[in-house]
């Protein structure tokens, strides 16, 4: 699933202005030093080798890892998560995964925030919209999640 994962991704990861000398050092040296099976020393010299281009050498570098294998595939994607959230975050297959997630998270907290303002303008609060109101603050960052259910406690 890595390998054919990391098929579809390398397009993208390959036009991609953030995947700089750098990160592409950076991800090499990850792979050498803790998985030195997937990538020997000779060959991180090879990929970090600074007279070849560096779209040539992450060319090479996902060549090489896709004929490596699941696992290979599956280090460099979480070296990617780990050195480059931003650009891991936006990899095509990682935007498919997330889009009916993040839609149905998105649709909860807004029926959320209706039903809130609906039930406010009553003075009374059904039994069920509690439940409901921490289900639709399932996805949101802790600090939002806490103001959210705060106030949804306020209004019981």
């Amino acid at each position: 699933m890595a390998a054919a994962q990391l098929q579809r991704d390398a397009q993208f990861l390959c036009s991609d202005q953030r995947m700089d000398t750098e990160l592409i050092d950076r991800l090499v040296l990850q792979l050498n030093r803790i998985y030195p099976q997937i990538l020997s020393d000779k060959e991180a010299h090879r990929f970090r080798k600074l007279s070849v281009p560096t779209k040539v050498r992450l060319v090479e570098l996902l060549k090489h890892l896709y004929v490596q294998g699941e696992e290979a595939c599956h280090e460099f994607y979480r070296g990617l998560h780990i050195h480059a959230e931003d650009v891991y975050s936006s990899l095509p297959s990682r935007v498919k995964e997330r889009g009916p997630v993040f839609f149905l998270s998105c649709l909860s907290f807004v029926v959320g925030i209706a039903m809130l303002y609906y039930y406010k303008g009553e003075g009374k609060t059904p039994r069920c919209t509690g439940l409901f109101l921490h289900c639709s603050a399932a996805r949101l960052s802790k600090g939002a999640k806490d103001v959210f259910i705060s106030y949804a406690k306020v209004g019981k």
